[in-house]
């Protein structure tokens, strides 16, 4: 990563753009606010403001990183999760390989924030992309993309796109999760004939095989497993025919937030072959983890005895109409809040600086910039006190908010995340 570009983040001036921070902080750097530690609830943050807690956040990152490392996994996250450059390198502190990227613009801010290694998982065939691409792995030798190719006329595109280019680009043949799946080749002998093709460029490198066992039509633990075994057998496949000739490594990859444990499982049976195996996890929800949708899915709640994530976002919101006993509002809605796999869900009540449980308030609904709630008997609430909000996937969490304040426990603000979508 590059210090200096990080160190710019710090010299952003706050103002206008970026919500919920307190009014008076305008024209201070970031790096300048982050400094005075100012409290979440009392230093000025107006409502609604979303929060990233710094010890769940930590708490996050070494436990993929312990994880990988026990099953013997490289790890390269999945950037389009944050696109935060500063959480790019807390990753990659934390042991991760690279950073996973899926479309263009977010390799050039991975690239513009120094990561060095590139996971892109999606079939590149913009030229002008690709050019940018080519441009970038001439200037400097140290950077690495590897990229799916999934289709004969992709590989096409992508060597018209890049000849004349010094180096060539990584590849990796993206098998299919099954019919009606999402991308990828559908079938062993059309992976074959997109191999084929690649091995008839100059411009490309085949080093390896990819997909996405997030995509299993009805996925159980059985399916997934069989799935990722038609990936490792795909790889052995191709080195026994010698496709992966003078390659350093050979990579196989797979891994999102639901199956981890399954391709941990079935990477470890992997079987030596021409050269060392590169077993790259792509999983990248973890960062955040979440009160909804991943907390539901997550991995450990299979292997319970390999640890857990802890949801590390809360959105603090302030209700501002309490019309009868049975409803509330309070004042954030879908431009603030992710609810696309579920709405939020109410966590706590804070008044007068106390915290407790938001016991019978439950969100029904949500309009731009209010959600619902529903209150039962005997739930204590009132016009002005703070709601916090427990939110349902952390991809589209991160991309509503440009500036995201990172509290320890006791409220006080240590940093600010930037994202870049």
């Amino acid at each position: 990563m590059s210090i200096e570009a990080l160190a710019r983040l710090d010299e952003e001036r706050v103002d206008h753009r970026f919500k919920g921070l307190p009014p008076d902080a305008d024209g201070l750097t970031v790096g300048e606010l982050a400094a005075q530690r100012r409290d979440l609830f009392t230093g000025g943050f107006t409502t609604p403001v979303l929060a990233l807690s710094a010890e769940r956040l930590e708490h996050n990152l070494g436990l993929m990183e312990t994880y990988a490392a026990r099953h013997g996994l490289a790890f390269a996250p999945h950037g389009k999760t944050s696109m935060a450059p500063r959480l790019f390198q807390r990753q990659i502190e934390h042991g991760a390989w690279g950073i996973t990227l899926a479309v263009p613009h977010q390799v050039r801010v991975a690239v513009a924030f120094g990561v060095r290694r590139v996971f892109l998982a999606n079939e590149l065939v913009d030229p002008a992309a690709l050019r940018w691409v080519a441009a970038r792995l001439a200037a400097d030798p140290s950077f690495r993309l590897v990229t799916y190719v999934d289709s004969v006329r992709g590989v096409e595109l992508m060597d018209a796109a890049l000849t004349g280019g010094d180096r060539p680009v990584d590849v990796v043949v993206e098998l299919a999760a099954g019919e009606g799946a999402r991308t990828g080749v559908r079938s062993e002998a059309e992976c074959a004939a997109v191999a084929d093709a690649v091995a008839a460029t100059r411009t490309l490198r085949l080093v390896g095989v990819a997909g996405y066992e997030g995509e299993v039509p009805s996925a159980d633990p059985e399916r997934v497993r069989a799935w990722l075994r038609r990936l490792v057998a795909l790889a052995v496949d191709f080195d026994k025919a010698g496709r992966f000739a003078g390659v350093e490594e050979i990579v196989v990859s797979a891994g999102g937030s639901a199956w981890f444990d399954a391709v941990a499982q079935v990477f470890g049976e992997i079987p030596e072959l021409s050269a060392p195996v590169l077993k790259l996890l792509r999983s990248g929800a973890y960062v955040s983890h979440d009160d909804g949708h991943y907390r539901r899915l997550t991995p450990f709640n299979r292997v319970p005895e390999e640890g857990a994530l802890e949801p590390a976002f809360r959105l603090w919101t302030q209700v501002v109409s309490r019309p009868s006993a049975e409803q509330a509002f309070v004042n954030a809605g879908k431009r603030d809040a992710a609810y696309d796999l579920d709405l939020p869900v109410a966590q706590v009540v804070r008044r007068d600086g106390a915290e407790r449980p938001a016991t019978g308030i439950e969100v029904t609904g949500l309009s731009d910039q209010h959600a619902w709630l529903r209150t039962g008997p005997g739930a204590d609430l009132r016009v002005g006190d703070w709601v916090g909000l427990g939110l349902s996937h952390p991809c589209t969490s991160f991309d509503k908010w440009p500036l995201i304040p990172v509290a320890r426990a006791d409220g006080t603000v240590v940093e600010y995340i930037r994202t870049f979508f």
